[in-house]
């Protein structure tokens, strides 16, 4: 399950960006799993461990991936980790919850991410660990937790 924490954590890797740069290993990308957030979130294709080739940008190094790939990557590669997605846009929640599904991911978020209307998440800023899978109710939660305004559970 994704379990989410609003805000700062002593723990998480806020820039994902930097740390994939200095962590990475350039057969990352080789999986089928790499080869689908590429496509789809970057519009490009991997040639080979280190050449990523797109239609405007032409061949790339895959450290010049976007910031939400890259940490997807990451999250998929280092999965003890706790990465900031907040470096991820929308369109990387879905694979966020892919990752998630086998496995327990624990992650921090500063903004409101849209995991559209089918899903189920843990949000873990308090001792009750809640599951929401209601979009509006994690919206509340998000707004309230980032603002550091208590959450009245009564």
């Amino acid at each position: 399950m994704l379990r989410i924490y609003f805000g700062n954590l002593p723990d998480e890797i806020y820039n994902t960006g930097m740390f994939y740069e200095n962590q990475y290993d350039k057969n990352w990308v080789m999986d089928d799993f790499a080869r689908e957030v590429i496509r789809d979130i970057d519009d490009s294709e991997v040639v080979s461990p280190d050449v990523i080739k797109n239609d405007i940008f032409g061949s790339f190094a895959s450290t010049e991936l976007s910031a939400g790939v890259k940490t997807l990557l990451l999250i998929r590669n280092m999965p003890n980790k706790v990465f900031n997605i907040s470096n991820c846009g929308d369109n990387c929640a879905k694979y966020l919850l892919r990752l998630a599904e086998d496995r327990d991911i624990k992650v921090t978020l500063h903004h409101a991410m849209d995991f559209g209307n089918d899903f189920s998440v843990k949000v873990i800023n308090d001792r009750r660990r809640k599951i929401v899978s209601d979009p509006v109710e994690f919206l509340m939660l998000a707004d309230r937790y980032l603002k550091g305004e208590p959450i009245d559970e009564g």
